[in-house]
C-alpha cells in the first residue's frame, strides 16, 4: 500500500543517501586529482575553523533554528512524561551507549581492519554524533509517523537548550576518556559558532517576520524560502569534506563499512530504548514515535562542524561524523515504517 505520507518528505530528503554518495564521488575525484583545491581552502581558518566550512554550516543550520519555536517551552508542564523520556535518553543514555558500541567494534571487533590510532578518531567522531541530538529532520520523521506537531516543536526547542549546557562537557569527558585531546576553547567555540549564533539568529528572525507577517506566512511561506539554500550548503560541505578524505577513502573503502556498522546498530538501539520507554509509560503513539525518532537521529550537522573545527577537514573523525550522514535516512525511513506499523500498540493519540 502506498504510503499518504510519503508527500511530506521532499525528493532531495528521500534520497539524502544517494546525493551523499552523489558528494562523495565528486569530493574523491576532486581531492584525488585537483590537490591544490583542498589545500588552497585550507589556508581560510581561525582558531582552526575552517572559514569556508563554517559559512556552508550556518547555511545549513540557519534555516533548521528558524523552525524552532521557542515559546513552546511554556508548555514544557502540560504533559512531561513524553519529555523526561526524550531527555533521559537523548543526554543520559545515547552519549554513552554511543561510546561503548563504537569503542567495541572498533578497538575490539574490527581491530584487524582498524589501526588504534585510526580508531581512536573514529571514536571521536562517533561519540559527537551521540552527543547531538536530532533538530531539523526529526520534524520529518515526526510528520512520517503522524507525531503529535506542537509536542515535537516542545521536545526539539528544550533539546536545543539543553545543547547549549550538555554538548560540551559530555563530549570533554567522553573523548577525555580516550585519551583524546580537546581544547576546551575550540570546542566552546565551536558551540557559540554552530549553535548559539544562528540559534540566537532564528529566534530573531522568526519574531521579526512574525510580527510583520503573522505566523501563517513565516511557517507556510518564509521558512521554505531557504529550503534549496540548505541543501545547498549540505551538498557543499560534504564535498569538501569528501575532498579532504580522498586518499583515506580510495585507501581504505571498506572503512566506510566499518564506520557505518556500529552507527547504525547505535540508531536502532536508542530507537527501541525510547519507543518501549514510552509503551511502560503508556504515552499515545503521536508522542512515543517522535520521541523514538529524535533519540534514534542526529544533528549531524552539529557534529560535522565540531569534528572539522577540532580535528580538521581531513580527520578520520570528520570522515566518520559523515558518514553518519550517509546512514541517516535509509535507517531511519525503516523506522518509521516499524513505529507505523505497531501504531496498535499504543494508547489512541493524544489531542
Amino acid at each position: 500500500m502506498k504510503n499518504e505520507n510519503n508527500s511530506e518528505i521532499s525528493f532531495f530528503q528521500r534520497y539524502l543517501t544517494a546525493w551523499v554518495f552523489f558528494c562523495m564521488v565528486i569530493g574523491v575525484l576532486l581531492g584525488h586529482f585537483v590537490p591544490a583545491l583542498p589545500s588552497f581552502l585550507n589556508q581560510f581558518e581561525y582558531a582552526k575553523v575552517s572559514i569556508p566550512m563554517a559559512i556552508l554550516i550556518w547555511i545549513m543550520i540557519y534555516p533548521m533554528m528558524l523552525k524552532v519555536d521557542f515559546q513552546s517551552v511554556r508548555n514544557v508542564g502540560k504533559n512531561p512524561k513524553g519529555l523526561f523520556v526524550t531527555w533521559t535518553v537523548n543526554w543520559l543514555i545515547k552519549p554513552f551507549t554511543m561510546y561503548g558500541i563504537s569503542a567495541l567494534f572498533f578497538f575490539v571487533v574490527f581491530k584487524t581492519f582498524i589501526t588504534p590510532e585510526l580508531a581512536i578518531e573514529y571514536l571521536a567522531g562517533a561519540v559527537l554524533l551521540g552527543a547531538a541530538p536530532c533538530t531539523a529532520m526529526v520534524f520529518v520523521w515526526s510528520t512520517l509517523t503522524k507525531g503529535n506537531p506542537a509536542y515535537t516543536v516542545v521536545q526539539v526547542a528544550t533539546n536545543d537548550l539543553i545543547i547549549l549546557f550538555a554538548f560540551v562537557p559530555i563530549v570533554k569527558f567522553l573523548l577525555g576518556v580516550s585519551n583524546v585531546a580537546v581544547p576546551t576553547d575550540t570546542l566552546f567555540l565551536s558551540v557559540i559558532l554552530f549553535v548559539v549564533i544562528p540559534l540566537a539568529g532564528g529566534i530573531l528572525t522568526r519574531v521579526l517576520v512574525v510580527k510583520k507577517k503573522g505566523i501563517h506566512y513565516f511557517e507556510n511561506i518564509f521558512v521554505h524560502k531557504f529550503d534549496s539554500v540548505t541543501t545547498l550548503g549540505l551538498l557543499l560541505t560534504l564535498i569538501l569534506i569528501f575532498m579532504g578524505q580522498s586518499e583515506m577513502i580510495l585507501g581504505n573503502p571498506l572503512h566506510i563499512v566499518l564506520i557505518a556498522v556500529p552507527l547504525i546498530i547505535q540508531t536502532f538501539l536508542i530507537f527501541f530504548i525510547a519507543y518501549f520507554a514510552c509503551k511502560l509509560l503508556k504515552l499515545p503513539h503521536d508522542i512515543a514515535a517522535p520521541a523514538g525518532m529524535i533519540g534514534a537521529s542526529n544533528f549531524f550537522e552539529l557534529a560535522v562542524a565540531v569534528a572539522v573545527a577540532l580535528f580538521g577537514t581531513t580527520s578520520p573523525a570528520a570522515l566518520a561524523t559523515t558518514v553518519g550522514v550517509l546512514t541517516e535516512v535509509p535507517v531511519m525511513l525503516t523506522l518509521v515504517k516499524i513505529a507505523n506499523r505497531t501504531a496498535g500498540w499504543f494508547p489512541s493519540n493524544s489531542k
